[in-house]
């Protein structure tokens, strides 16, 4: 059978995204699982009249893990040796579809000391970076820019970007939050040069939910992360409910 095909431009966009995973790929990420019960988590959330993103609250709740966790504000630098790099606050990578020049194109928009903000405030600066104009956002602008690199000067970039520990939260942040939960599915691992992602995927009707949590085996071991989980959890439940609560709570 003679299959006729045809070439499809390969954006600037997605060369980026994949330089960013081949900077990923000698990384040994290892993916550990909790099934979290979030009965009174998803209460509070129903009880406010406009519910903040689920991705604000999961950064909310992560951040607040991760304040009291030095091993998930630290990140392997290999350059120039090997060496662990430990920061004072965390800085969120979140994960955010748009579509741009006829693609739908992942960007990331960052969310620096997200622990000492309000959901809400989080919330708002991720429906910004879902709807507002691309070239007027600035992760995005400083996204385009470096895409539109040759590749050498590119990769290069990006490769100093991971190796120089005050850039590397400026431009990637400490922790990394990817989910297709609104579309019905689930992650079941990710790829991405950071020392923790989070991921997680539909609520069941119990409020039950799987909850993921990819980490860089170089900084840190699964049993330290899966306490973060279960930490994670005690807090989605406890501080972050409290904050929807009063939220939601009339004035």
């Amino acid at each position: 059978m003679n299959m006729r095909g045809t070439s499809v431009r390969y954006s600037k966009m997605r060369g980026l995204l994949r330089d960013l995973l081949r900077a990923a790929a000698g990384m040994p990420l290892i993916t550990v699982q909790r099934t979290m019960s979030l009965r009174r988590l998803v209460a509070a959330a129903d009880a406010c009249q406009q519910r903040p993103p689920w991705t604000a609250i999961f950064v909310k709740g992560y951040a607040l893990v991760a304040r009291d966790a030095d091993e998930l504000r630290r990140a392997y630098l290999g350059f120039p040796w090997a060496r662990l790099y430990q920061y004072t606050h965390s800085v969120a990578n979140i994960a955010v579809e748009r579509s741009y020049e006829d693609d739908n194109i992942v960007f990331h928009v960052l969310v620096g000391h997200p622990a000492e903000l309000s959901i809400v405030e989080i919330g708002t600066r991720i429906r910004r970076a879902q709807t507002g104009n691309v070239g007027e956002l600035r992760e995005f602008r400083r996204a385009l820019r470096l895409a539109a690199l040759p590749t050498p000067f590119r990769r290069i970039t990006i490769w100093l970007g991971l190796n120089l520990g005050r850039r590397r939260s400026r431009f990637f942040g400490t922790f990394g939050l990817s989910t297709v939960a609104a579309s019905g599915a689930e992650l079941s691992n990710v790829i991405w040069p950071l020392g923790t992602v989070l991921s997680y995927g539909p609520f069941a009707a119990d409020g039950t939910i799987n909850v993921r949590l990819t980490f860089d085996h170089r900084v840190t071991d699964a049993a330290t992360i899966a306490r973060a989980l279960a930490r994670l959890e005690t807090i989605l439940n406890g501080a972050v409910a409290d904050e929807l609560l009063e939220a939601a709570a009339p004035r």
